[in-house]
């Protein structure tokens, strides 16, 4: 049933047996009304009024699919006790007309309130006007002015996202009635005029078929290491074992100023997850420390921006090139891979105030290293289009087993219906045809984006020459435990303790390690690293965990620098450490005056 308001025209989805009660408590949530501060009528002129005291169904009112019906305030429209019967909780971020509440992300905050239009100077030639004047030759563009993308250099094939909603919201309206609706493969529910699938359906519960065009936008417009060192150690495995390699790519959202109103993922950290690899594949294993990571990650100002992965084939070892092997002729991103990194999009949403559903697309990306046409070693950043995502979502999308890629549209069965795929094609001819996604070209996937690393470098982190073993390399025999934390301590001499202990892997290590975790004491630390604060880094260091921490390091046999003259300082606390014994059998650091390990139960001799 739509329902027309002041504020716009919503659909209500009912039953026929409904009741008007039942009814009109669903107008009040979609309009976000408290009370009942409003009336429904079946007339524009404000005759036929809908009441809950009526006590009928929807369908003796002779009310059926597609009617219009018109909502009232109680109040006269445009005074100011008409906003006040309506939910005061809406933000400035939510949608006019009762879209869900949300908070947009910082950057997204920041690009609505900037001009975003592209600036030029006055041209001698063809500008005959005053130095106050303005011409079609010096005016202002918009920052979706697709002539002017294509005349950067590079040029740039998408627009950025919120350039793309300055193009949507730049009417007469300023985007009254723009909605930004996710695409859904999936058949609607709580249609009654016939059985469930398969047995039935409706133009009214089908999804609509899918034409896939490459899409004008992109929710990142750039990818960028803070420093060579990040990408360097993740390479080191593939270096060391020949065997490719995944990560998730930890950084922030920053603006992108080469592009009008763009966005950047600049990368910090990389954290390795659980795996398994081989030359040819990979197998991302459970992570039980997911969920710990990304708590650690959002206290030192970071969030997870990305995955990346490695597909190196060695090509000569005597001059260090690798094989070129990922290029128009062959593929960029395999049809698996399109899927994967959908599935990743899909988990990471980007809020969004001009969707119903809160989200739309995601700014989740994808760095391949690869070859490249120089036979060195290439950072390609990718993402998949929204209609990817939501075919991934809705599981209507198979890589094909013989051929990278191309993609497979999945048949409707009596378990799922699949609407049709589509994608435009050039014949033998020149003529544009119309191809069943049966098998699909993933091009028209896939949204490139550059990958750069910056002239002056960035570090969030502080970089070492004896760096503390990165996690879940335990192949390699680099394993992180305390007898590789009192090594990296002992190699690490420098006077400013924050630059030492400023290691992401270093600061993963304290909060997950199974002997003595600081989940819920490192949070002081955390701010210390993440506003460089050398004098909260010393206050940290003077608490009993560190002190418990170093005393753990002394009894695996590497001396610590500064031990004596640190324990002067907090001399108790190595007392209590000391008197702390270690199990034989787990290691696990027991509490004194215990003859049986508290992990293993095993006897302390």
């Amino acid at each position: 049933i739509r329902v027309q308001s002041p504020e716009g025209v919503k659909r209500i989805t009912a039953t026929k047996r409904e009741t008007v009660a039942t009814f009109l408590k669903k107008v009040a949530k979609e309009f976000g009304f408290r009370n009942n501060g409003f009336s429904v009528y079946t007339n524009r002129n404000r005759t036929g009024e809908i009441t809950a005291a009526q006590n009928k169904s929807l369908n003796l009112l002779k009310i059926k699919h597609g009617d219009m019906l018109f909502l009232y305030p109680s109040s006269p429209a445009g005074s100011s006790s008409s906003s006040e019967t309506m939910d005061t909780s809406v933000s400035q971020n939510s949608r006019p007309g009762g879209a869900p509440q949300v908070v947009e992300d910082e950057i997204d905050q920041y690009l609505i309130k900037q001009d975003g239009k592209i600036y030029r100077n006055r041209d001698q030639q063809l500008c005959r006007h005053g130095p106050l004047g303005k011409c079609v030759h010096c005016v202002p563009l918009e920052p979706f002015d697709e002539d002017y993308l294509n005349h950067l250099e590079p040029p740039v094939k998408h627009m950025s996202f919120h350039a793309y909603i300055r193009k949507l919201t730049g009417g007469a309206d300023k985007g009254k009635f723009v909605a930004l609706e996710n695409i859904s493969c999936k058949i609607k529910s709580g249609c009654e005029g016939h059985p469930p699938w398969p047995e039935g359906i409706c133009t009214k519960c089908q999804p609509s078929a899918i034409t896939l065009n490459r899409q004008k936008y992109r929710h990142v417009d750039n990818i960028m290491f803070e420093n060579h060192t990040i990408a360097d150690r993740f390479l080191d495995f593939w270096r060391k074992t020949g065997n490719q390699h995944l990560g998730y790519l930890y950084g922030r959202y920053t603006e992108h100023k080469d592009i009008p109103l763009g966005i950047r993922a600049e990368v910090a950290a990389i954290y390795e997850p659980p795996q398994i690899g081989t030359q040819n594949s990979l197998e991302i294993l459970e992570d039980p420390k997911a969920e710990v990571v990304d708590e650690i990650a959002a206290k030192l100002g970071l969030r997870k921006v990305g995955w990346i992965f490695t597909d190196l084939v060695s090509e000569d070892t005597r001059k260090g090139t690798v094989r070129y092997s990922r290029n128009k002729d062959t593929y960029f991103l395999s049809a698996e891979e399109c899927i994967t990194a959908g599935n990743f999009q899909n988990q990471q949403p980007n809020i969004c105030r001009l969707s119903p559903d809160g989200h739309f697309g995601s700014k989740f990306v994808t760095v391949v290293a690869t070859g490249g046409p120089d036979n060195q070693v290439h950072f390609e950043g990718y993402q998949v289009s929204n209609q990817c995502m939501a075919l991934v979502r809705d599981e209507c999308l198979l890589p094909c087993r013989d051929a990278p890629e191309l993609g497979y549209a999945k048949e409707s069965s009596s378990e799922q219906y699949v609407p049709d795929v589509f994608y435009k094609d050039i014949d033998k001819f020149g003529n544009e045809i119309t191809q069943l996604a049966r098998p699909l070209p993933v091009e028209y996937l896939i949204i490139d984006i550059t990958t750069t690393f910056p002239k002056d470098p960035v570090y969030t982190f502080s970089i070492s020459q004896n760096p503390f073993p990165i996690e879940n390399r335990d192949v390699l025999g680099e394993t992180q435990d305390f007898h590789s934390l009192a090594t990296y301590l002992s190699q690490n001499t420098s006077s400013i303790f924050l630059d030492i202990i400023s290691d992401f892997h270093l600061l993963l290590f304290l909060v997950t390690n199974e002997v003595m975790p600081l989940r819920d004491s490192i949070s002081l630390l955390l701010e210390a690293v993440r506003t460089k604060n050398e004098e909260l880094a010393q206050t940290w260091k003077k608490s009993e965990q560190w002190a418990t921490i170093e005393q753990l390091c002394s009894t695996v046999g590497v001396p610590l620098p500064g031990l004596q003259e640190y324990g002067a300082m907090g001399g108790s606390s190595h007392a209590v450490a000391a008197a702390m014994w270690p199990c034989q059998h787990c290691t696990f650091m027991n509490q004194p005056g215990t003859d049986h390990c508290e992990m293993c139960s095993l006897p302390r001799s």
